[in-house]
């Protein structure tokens, strides 16, 4: 038997909340539905998608691949329901985009797949830039939209800003760490531990202040500006790592595992979403991108 939509909707509802009873909440529906929904699923794929585990389900290496099929299969549906509204597909035109390096990697890609086949007929020119100089360019009109981390826009008198995803930072440990036989970890149990640092976007000044206000400094062991090394670096045991869940994956390209836990802790969270100029007419080009937008990025 074919799975259905609704098993995948429950099936991303669990790989996004980590467990049946969160993904129950966030549905609003029965931890039983879900649970049968997922088994389902695998009983059809023939594979293991979760590891059932006591402290909820640890997503396997065929679930994270099959999670991105899933959300894309969502994503085509949700854009064919909306395929003859305001013959968007009519619209041609100019867009200029702005993005920062973290959003590129981890977010642009879906927001443009949707955007691409809702407007085929719309240029497209990109830039990926820092923060502040996307800010920049918006404010003296050179871009029409930017996508970044809103959380570090500064002049919110002459830009519009609106959040689409809050992704809070967590603990990242190797397989079979002490520190994972924990639920949540308090950041002075991390002194001592080796620290690899990513040096992205506002995530380096995030934790510099982090650590300042620890009695007990973690040791840096390495700092790096690519997300990968990082992943690569914690897999095989050189340190931890403190960051947003917005960029985590349960495996490294080698095919080493990553745990991931809270931190008990007044922790900062991310914020990716999308700015535009104030004063100034947005372009029906434009006005589409951030609805576009606005239905695409999941909770992370």
């Amino acid at each position: 038997m074919a799975f259905t939509l609704r098993q995948l909707q429950f099936f991303v509802a669990a790989a996004e909340q980590g467990s049946v009873s969160g993904a129950a909440r966030a549905l609003s529906i029965s931890q039983s539905s879900v649970t049968e929904a997922v088994r389902a699923l695998e009983d059809d794929l023939g594979v293991t998608l979760f590891d059932r585990q006591a402290r909820g389900m640890e997503i396997t290496h065929k679930g994270s691949v099959f999670l991105r099929h899933a959300r894309q299969i969502l994503q085509d549906v949700a854009t064919a329901r909306t395929a003859f509204q305001d013959d968007a597909a009519q619209v041609t035109g100019r867009l200029s985009l702005g993005v920062t390096s973290l959003v590129a990697g981890y977010v642009l890609s879906d927001i443009l797949s949707r955007f691409r086949r809702a407007h085929p007929q719309v240029e497209l020119n990109v830039i990926e830039d820092s923060g502040d100089y996307l800010q920049h360019l918006l404010i003296g009109g050179e871009l029409d939209v930017a996508v970044l981390l809103t959380s570090s826009v500064r002049d919110r008198m002459a830009l519009h800003v609106e959040a689409l995803l809050v992704s809070p930072y967590r603990l990242w440990l190797p397989l079979g760490h002490p520190l994972a036989e924990q639920e949540a970890i308090a950041l002075e149990q991390l002194a001592g531990q080796p620290l690899i640092q990513l040096m992205v976007d506002e995530i380096e000044e995030s934790m510099r202040h982090l650590m300042a206000a620890l009695a007990v400094k973690p040791q840096v062991a390495f700092r790096t500006r690519s997300v990968e090394a990082v992943r690569s670096l914690v897999a095989t045991g050189a340190g931890l790592a403190i960051l947003p869940s917005l960029v985590y994956r349960p495996w490294s390209l080698e095919g080493d595992r990553i745990e991931i836990r809270d931190v008990s802790s007044d922790l900062p969270s991310v914020q990716v979403g999308l700015a535009w100029r104030k004063g100034a007419p947005l372009s029906q080009v434009a006005s589409n991108f951030i609805r576009s937008a606005q239905g695409t990025i999941p909770a992370r």
